[in-house]
């Protein structure tokens, strides 16, 4: 049987649903074997790292997060950049920051939105490090006058990005790190990549790790959601319907307006429908008496959907 997630709200009085049904509980289970080794390499390169960058996305900033890997690289010091600014409601930046504080002990926390070329918030994270770094002891590297950085996070929340922004804006050089919107671009622990002359800074990109486990249904679904986890594991049609979901519930309604519709929706075929006969996306298909028919492409619109939430196109949302 299926999990639920149990959530009404209103919308000009307007009931929710109160519950949304998952299909199937596999998606807690979802750890690849190349995870695996890499996680093993990571941690046979801690004793040459002075500090860990943990990149996660800003959205989801309590979701999916890796416990296995934050208690294996503890021994060395810490800094979480929640990336994706941008898309995150940032009114509930402090609360995060507090909850983060007293819930994980973590004190050092970065927004920042490392996909612009000449990205504001990149420009903060070499100062940082290196305060944080005065601060903590080296032990032994601390006869070295370099520092190794390694960046690590789980899929797609931007840690390619981060490094070639971080390359643009400290030594006016390109890409070093290949960066792509589906998850799992970055397959192996790669050599030091130069990041900063003044300090010598060197970071070591790594690929992205989910946790072996993820603890619940719903938790998977909101990685889903951002795009962490590959679309086709879960389906194009399953993630728009939980993604109109949880705007309803979060009453964030700006697809109203971005869809041509008089008010909120909680039907997803009847939305998926709307948008696809908004965008003329149509599809042929076979009937069964052998005659080609021509009917409204719900998957196509599903995609669209998700990929309008995940450029930014319906507004902001923080995932709790």
């Amino acid at each position: 049987m299926g999990s639920r997630v149990v959530g009404s709200t209103t919308a000009g009085g307007r009931l929710f649903r109160e519950l949304f049904t998952f299909g199937s509980d596999s998606l807690t289970h979802w750890f690849p074997s190349h995870m695996a080794k890499s996680f093993k390499k990571m941690q046979a390169q801690m004793k040459k790292v002075d500090l860990v960058v943990e990149i996660h996305d800003a959205r989801i900033p309590f979701t999916g997060r890796n416990e296995m890997m934050r208690e294996a690289l503890s021994i060395k010091p810490h800094l979480l950049v929640l990336n994706k600014k941008d898309l995150c409601d940032m009114s509930k930046a402090q609360a995060v920051k507090a909850r983060l504080l007293e819930e994980e002990g973590i004190k050092n926390v970065l927004y920042t939105n490392c996909v612009k070329q000449h990205s504001d918030t990149a420009k903060k994270v070499i100062p940082k490090i290196e305060k944080i770094l005065k601060e903590e002891a080296r032990f032994n590297r601390s006869e070295e006058h370099h520092y190794t950085i390694m960046v690590t996070g789980v899929p797609n929340v931007g840690k390619s990005s981060l490094i070639n922004a971080m390359r643009r804006l400290n030594i006016k050089k390109g890409k070093a790190a290949r960066v792509g919107k589906m998850p799992g671009v970055t397959r192996s622990v790669m050599n030091r990549i130069l990041v900063s002359a003044s300090p010598p800074m060197w970071l070591l990109d790594t690929p992205g790790i989910l946790t072996p486990y993820v603890k619940d249904v719903e938790t998977g679904m909101n990685l889903a959601v951002c795009g962490t986890l590959l679309d086709y594991m879960v389906g194009d049609e399953i993630i728009a319907d939980y993604l109109l979901y949880t705007l309803n519930q979060y009453n964030k309604l700006k697809y109203c307006k971005v869809y041509d519709l008089d008010g909120p929706c909680d039907d997803i075929f009847v939305f998926l429908a709307h948008i696809a006969k908004k965008e003329q996306k149509t599809i042929r298909v076979k009937t069964y008496q052998g005659s080609m028919s021509v009917r409204w492409n719900i998957n196509s619109a599903a995609v669209k959907f998700i990929r309008d939430f995940r450029d930014g196109q319906l507004g902001t949302l923080t995932l709790l």
